[in-house]
């Protein structure tokens, strides 16, 4: 290390992190119980520390300095002195060079070595004992940024909650394969942004993409040590500094930026999967990176009889302390510098609930959820929550407050294990398909409350889900333990591929009545990357560590994958032509005139569903009748919302059903929309009568629509603020 020439000026307390004015970089670092806090510089490859300068100023539990002449692209790195008493929840060891937690970049990625851990990795005592070796070599180090990025005009599209689709999506799987984009750029932030990425989001229809993480993530040693690495990315260990393994070139940010820009141009919005429950650094045998550190009693919870130990309501071995002010500033500050700086529209949090926690139970008026909903700009965002957790009453779908929109696991479940065959669930089918009311009206939500999906990148794909009986996890080395067992997904007869033609038709089926299901139900629909076009990921249903062809989107699609793309296109501009199929209120359960509702319910006889039939448990079918002049609703000129009458037949028993069509409309005359028993979604030109018997066929679904006249100018409404919630 280089003899010290620099000097300190005492700086700002706020704003935290490393901030470069044009003329030098403040420096301010949270640290309730450390003695001192040492600012280390890099050269420029990170490798070597040239200059250790000690941060005298403190603030309000903030250690701030200024260096006058700095520059941005910086590298730079603490070490936090303090005791080291694990027993009392203090962990501090000035040995391990640590990450600003407000770090905008990084250079490098931890490697699991033994050096990063501030004990002595295989001793007897474990954690109690202290590692002296220093880390600074090899540990990834922060890099200073500048704001100079040119946004141009652009602007957010704020579609409406009631008009989106959702488009789940991982910023390396999706063109890491794609031919047409370079090959320089596959796999990146730069690569998303190209023109035949954008083309296929945009022909496809979503309106918005919802990244898997891209905060800055470490790989866990037992990864590292196979070969492997996290390549979902839910081990977060920077909150502010995109990851740069994403990127193409040395500027993660701006390439990010660009990234954004270019989405917003094409009218699709950007949300991003965060990962604030808990860190990289796991459990009290985890790797020291950064909060651990810097302060583990205020970052984590700890176990109040035994602050040795962490409160683990992630699964991850440790949980962010929410109920720590400073906690709650560093997730505050983080989402709206990723709004307002990097210019995102909306957040979908992992394991939300364990974020909502109070002293131990999920808080629905706790502080992170009243900070959000009173936040002038993260109230005004797309907010998604995963509404679980791994703790004692984490499962809380249903119970998050006005402003939230949620992950509907209970839609999930219903849609799969009714098209599986099983009996009893018409009921539970019903409230899925019209905006689970049951889970949301209780507190004023609206049917975009339900986040509706069939699959996610956890668990099997859609091809996999009608594919398998079993999970398939031998590639991620441990012994097929790993992953849901549970699956409610049907091989249709054979497990895994086959030529059998019989089976290949039948699981083509599946596929269109899941995606039908989907994208005809009320809510906000989430699809998957690849599942428009057939991609497997061989039965896997926790690919977190494969980074490679299982979880990438593959591209060279057949005939049958094509035309699986076409009949989900044509699925997603019919329900954006037809505001029946999203609406922005509940269905009535009243009259809205005597003799009209604006939902019917019929049975296969044409009458309508009285109440015992609900619970039959033989019963696998069910007719919906949606009025198009009942919708109740008004655009955003105040118009009347109008649109053409709809029937929708769905059968998932084995067996064709004679379906009598409602009678009580005399003059009807029905054209068939859909029917996902044919392999495209074009339908033939077939038309009915009221009291004519449609031949419903053996798990299918079929559309029924009755145009009406003037309908098409009502249902033309622009797209309505994101508020609509």
């Amino acid at each position: 290390m280089s003899k010290q020439k620099s000097v300190l000026w005492p700086g700002k307390p706020y704003p935290l992190g490393a901030t470069w004015d044009g003329q030098g970089v403040n420096f301010a670092l949270f640290s309730e119980q450390a003695d001192r806090v040492d600012l280390c510089l890099f050269d420029t490859r990170g490798r070597r520390e040239t200059e250790r300068l000690v941060l005298r100023e403190r603030t309000d539990m903030v250690w701030h300095g200024y260096l006058p002449g700095a520059t941005a692209g910086l590298l730079y790195g603490y070490r936090v002195h303090g005791p080291y008493r694990p027993h009392l929840g203090q962990r501090f060891n000035s040995n391990k060079l640590l990450l600003d937690p407000y770090a905008k970049a990084s250079l490098g990625k931890p490697h699991g070595s033994n050096a990063d851990f501030a004990y002595k990795v295989g001793t007897e005592h474990e954690d109690l004992s202290f590692d002296w070796r220093d880390n600074a070599a090899a540990i990834p180090k922060c890099q200073v940024i500048g704001t100079d990025f040119d946004w141009e005009d652009d602007r957010a599209p704020h579609t409406s909650w009631s008009d989106t689709v959702i488009y789940e999506m991982h910023v390396k799987g999706f063109t890491a394969l794609h031919p047409a984009i370079p090959e320089p750029l596959r796999g990146t932030y730069a690569g998303l942004a190209c023109a035949p990425a954008i083309a296929h989001l945009q022909r496809l229809g979503v309106t918005a993409v919802e990244l898997l993480p891209v905060h800055c993530f470490a790989d866990e040693r037992p990864l590292v040590q196979r070969g492997m690495c996290n390549y979902w990315g839910y081990n977060s260990i920077g909150f502010f500094a995109p990851a740069r393994r994403y990127a193409a070139t040395g500027d993660a940010a701006g390439e990010f930026k660009a990234m954004v820009k270019a989405l917003h141009r094409a009218g699709i919005e950007v949300i991003l999967d965060v990962v604030y429950n808990h860190t990289a650094e796991g459990n009290h045998l985890g790797p020291t990176l950064s909060f651990r550190g810097i302060d583990n009693v205020a970052y984590y919870r700890l176990k109040p009889d035994n602050p040795r130990f962490y409160l683990d309501y992630t699964g991850c071995g440790n949980t962010l302390n929410t109920m720590h002010p400073r906690v709650l500033q560093l997730i505050m500050d983080s989402l709206r510098y990723w709004v307002q700086e990097m210019h995102v529209d909306g957040f979908r949090f992992d394991l939300t609930a364990a974020l909502a926690r109070g002293v131990h139970d999920f808080d629905r008026c706790g502080a992170f959820l009243d900070i959000i909903h009173q936040d002038p700009v993260l109230s005004r965002v797309k907010l998604i929550a995963e509404p679980w957790d791994v703790g004692s009453g984490g499962y809380q779908v249903g119970n998050f407050p006005v402003g939230w929109t949620e992950w509907n696991g209970k839609y999930r479940d219903a849609v799969r294990a009714y098209w599986k065959g099983e009996g009893g669930l018409i009921g539970d089918l019903a409230c899925r398909l019209t905006g689970s009311s049951d889970l949301y009206a209780h507190n004023g939500r609206r049917p975009c409350a339900s986040l509706n999906f069939v699959t996610a990148h956890d668990g099997f794909v859609l091809h996999d889900l009608v594919s398998y009986q079993r999970k398939h996890n031998e590639a991620n080395g441990e012994e097929n333990r790993d992953g849901a067992d549970n699956n409610q997904s049907w091989n249709c007869g054979v497990e895994g591929p086959t030529e059998d033609p019989e089976i290949l038709v039948l699981r083509a089926r599946q596929k269109r009545n899941l995606l039908a299901t989907l994208l005809l139900s009320q809510g906000v629909p989430m699809l998957v990357a690849g599942d428009e076009m057939g991609h497997t990921q061989h039965g896997n249903n926790n690919a977190y560590c494969q980074d490679n062809e299982i979880s990438w989107v593959n591209w060279s699609l057949t005939e049958a994958d094509l035309e699986l793309l076409s009949f989900v296109r044509q699925l997603i501009q019919f329900r954006r032509d037809h505001p029946a199929f999203r609406r922005r209120s509940y269905f009535q359960d009243h009259s809205r005139r005597e003799g009209e509702k604006n939902i019917l319910w019929f049975d296969p006889h044409g009458l309508e569903m009285g109440a015992d039939e609900w619970n039959q448990g033989f019963a696998r079918c069910l007719g919906m009748y949606l009025l198009g002049d009942a919708i109740g609703e008004a655009d955003e000129q105040g118009r009347h919302v109008v649109d053409d009458d709809f029937i929708l037949l769905i059968n998932a028993h084995h067996e064709e059903i004679p379906f009598v069509l409602p009678g009580f409309q005399a003059h009807a005359r029905w054209q068939l929309a859909l029917d996902t028993s044919r392999s495209s979604s074009a339908a033939e030109d077939r038309r009915f009568a009221s009291g004519d018997i449609f031949p419903l066929q053996g798990r299918s679904l079929a559309l029924l629509q009755q145009p009406r006249q003037g309908a098409e100018l009502a249902r033309c409404a622009a797209p309505g603020s994101a508020a609509d919630d």
